[in-house]
């Protein structure tokens, strides 16, 4: 009863266009939640002839609002972006009913009506907020203080889209435009004293001066293009950008790839995509000429999504509008000049008194001719959610490739079961599988537990056959046939994969098939069997993979002793090799010292030997007779003449290789060393003559 109270409190909201929370919940609490007693509490449907005239101005008023709205209110949005449709008024005389058809991919007023479920992260503790779309950040800010207590005042919330942090700040802005899902996490942070530094809106400052690179492919040309951009530019100015290289204009450019809610005036800093994004360019300018001539008869007015709110404030007005008989045709090409042929949607004045047509759900899950297995199954989620609900089983986005790898390919005690979930929209059972069977926490907790479930759509034959592929692929062709045969009437199923020790443990087979007409309890012990089953397959693999872990850790453990022992030997040779190196190095050292000082020496030595004047010949006179005792205690003996200076007596030492400075020169009386006093005097003034000896002694 609670998930239908607050379906019909998002419709009365809608209805009637009455924003207080408390107001609305009132009506309906008078009402004994009865949508249509509501509704006539608030817009009476017998009125009196004042208060019809009354409401008949405001009417006219309205319509009046209506036709003099701005002349870009029926244009697309050049994006793509979803819109509204307006109804047009009938030629005729007489009253008719028109009917506000919705486009399958415009979904834009239901969205107005969807309930939202916050887990709102505080103190450890996870509080559930439920809201209709069409609330505001102010209404969940009032519901979180009815809840934790935190004042509004200190309240900051953490989780928004990125695109949507600046508009998450204003307390007006409704839920509905801020790019949620049916179940959001966003966490609450009790501001101090200190205050609070929002990490998110930073992030977004400090991005917009990184530089994005976008790589965007043509296709189906598959032309590839390159820009570099700064996070301060426009996705409108990239699309423009675009159209400069490509010459696609931006009414024609269909994009894949912006992040959802990403809007013409979203920066690529706010949009919260990668430095390096990846985008697929598509042209619609063929589509566009096969649909330019559009149907006179039944014309639908289309607002963009930036006129929705404009349309939503005089929508409970339309609602009371009487019906066309006639279906109206949507035209998804009309043009902004059409809007012109509804002039006369002021002529339609009379009002009905029931409530308008309930769009009947989307029987499939992921839209025909789905192209990408990754993307498709997102969608999936996303669906399954928004159809069937809370609660619901957890499934795994991403490729059929992807959720192999995560359940089968695996350590064996690690390893999970595969269920491939298959849907089918136009089965019988499928409702009550989903809304009984797939809720019930038994199921839930045991495919979280022991499975990967994987989900797809087989309603179209092109999902149906990719799907296929995917699993012929994947798994083999016997799981493709096995697919192939489950008959509409016992859909949806369940497919068990898993490795099996009869297929080698290196491939993934079928190992069961449970079909949507079951009970409870026979799924419930189908799905045990199959785990028991399965456990028992791998006990043995888990056992043998344990003995080679133990022997690998052997293994580890000897080849660590060894690589210690091989560490120790080489940092023990290479010591050895660096002592000896440096000895080398040490020797080599003094040979070159040694050279070098033998051959300063040896060139004193030749300078001594040329500066030595003659020898004289013993008949000469005035000649003297040098005895020189050398430290080996042998003797060098010369003559020199009496006017000879001491310095040629140090020279003819010199030349025999005794330097001067490394041996003192020693005369017998008196004692003293002839190398340490100045050498100009002659030997005569010396004493020198007519002859002495002389001792050399190493310093």
């Amino acid at each position: 009863m609670e998930e239908n109270k607050e379906e019909i409190f998002a419709n009365f909201q809608s209805i009637t266009g009455i924003d207080d929370i408390g107001e609305a919940f009132s009506h309906l609490e008078e009402s004994n939640w009865d949508l249509m007693a509501a509704i006539q509490r608030v817009m009476p449907q017998e009125e009196s002839p004042m208060e019809e005239a009354s409401f008949s101005s405001s009417r006219a008023t309205t319509m009046n609002t209506f036709s003099s709205a701005p002349s870009n209110f029926n244009r697309w949005d050049s994006s793509g972006a979803e819109s509204a449709f307006v109804p047009v008024a009938s030629t005729s005389a007489e009253a008719k009913l028109i009917d506000l058809t919705y486009d399958t991919d415009i979904d834009s007023l239901q969205k107005e009506v969807q309930t939202l479920t916050f887990n709102i992260h505080f103190n450890q503790i996870v509080y559930t907020i439920k809201l209709p779309s069409v609330a505001t950040v102010g209404h969940l800010k009032e519901r979180i203080f009815n809840t934790t207590k935190v004042p509004i005042c200190r309240q900051a919330i953490r989780g928004w889209s990125p695109a949507k942090l600046q508009d998450a700040q204003d307390s007006s802005t409704q839920l509905c435009n801020l790019d949620l899902t049916s179940v959001n996490d966003l966490i609450l942070i009790d501001l101090t004293k200190e205050g609070y530094m929002d990490d998110e809106s930073d992030e977004i400052i400090k991005r917009f001066e990184k530089i994005f690179n976008l790589n965007i492919k043509q296709q189906p040309e598959g032309k590839e293009i390159s820009l570099n951009l700064s996070g301060k530019e426009t996705i409108l100015q990239v699309k423009t950008d675009v159209y400069y290289i490509t010459n696609i204009p931006v009414r024609h450019q269909e994009w894949t790839g912006w992040p959802v809610g990403s809007e013409n005036g979203t920066t690529l800093a706010q949009s919260g995509i990668d430095l390096s994004h990846n985008l697929i360019l598509h042209s619609n300018a063929d589509k566009g000429k096969n649909n330019s001539k559009p149907n006179k008869a039944n014309k639908l007015v289309h607002t963009s999504a930036s006129s929705h709110s404009y349309f939503t404030h005089i929508l409970p007005y339309y609602y009371r509008l009487i019906y066309s008989s006639s279906t109206v045709v949507v035209d998804s090409d009309s043009s902004a000049d059409e809007f012109e042929d509804a002039s006369d949607f002021n002529a339609c004045e009379e009002f009905f008194t029931d409530s308008p047509p309930v769009q009947p759900q989307s029987r499939h899950l992921i839209p025909n001719h789905t192209d990408d297995e990754a993307r498709g199954s997102g969608q999936f989620v996303d669906n399954y959610i928004q159809r069937f609900g809370e609660p619901h089983p957890v499934f795994f986005r991403g490729s059929l490739e992807d959720a192999l790898k995560e359940a089968c390919h695996k350590p064996a005690k690690d390893r999970k079961l595969l269920a491939i979930y298959l849907h089918h929209g136009e089965s019988i059972l499928t409702n009550v599988f989903c809304d009984h069977l797939m809720k019930h926490d038994s199921v839930i907790q045991t495919l979280i537990q022991n499975f990967v479930l994987y989900g797809w759509d087989l309603t179209f034959d092109s999902n149906k056959n990719l799907l296929l592929s995917s699993v012929s692929a994947c798994v083999g062709n016997t799981a493709s046939l096995t697919v192939r045969n489950i008959p509409l009437d016992k859909l949806p199923a369940i497919l068990i994969i898993g490795k099996s020790r009869l297929s080698g443990r290196s491939t993934c087979e079928v190992l069961s098939v449970i079909h949507g007409n079951v009970g409870l309890d026979d799924l419930f012990s189908r799905l045990i069997e199959a785990v028991e089953m399965y456990s028992e397959h791998i006990q043995v693999e888990i056992r043998e993979e344990d003995e080679r872990a133990a022997r690998d850790q052997v293994k580890a453990e000897q080849d660590l002793a060894y690589q210690v022992t091989l560490q120790a030997d080489m940092a023990k040779e290479a010591a050895k090799q660096q002592k000896e190196a440096a000895i080398a190095a040490e020797r080599q050292r003094l040979e070159s010292e040694q050279a070098e000082q033998d051959a300063k020496k040896e060139s004193i030595r030749f300078e001594a030997e040329r500066a030595l004047p003659s020898e004289p010949e013993d008949s000469e006179s005035n000649i003297t007779k040098i005895r020189i005792r050398k430290p080996t205690g042998d003797f060098l003996e010369r003559k020199f003449f009496t006017g000879n200076t001491l310095k040629d007596l140090l020279n003819f030492i010199t030349s025999n290789g005794f330097l001067v400075e490394d041996h003192k020169v020693i005369a017998g009386w008196p004692r003293r060393d002839l190398a340490s006093i100045d050498t100009n005097p002659t030997l005569q003034s010396l004493g020198l003559y007519p002859q002495e000896t002389v001792i050399l002694e190493e310093r």
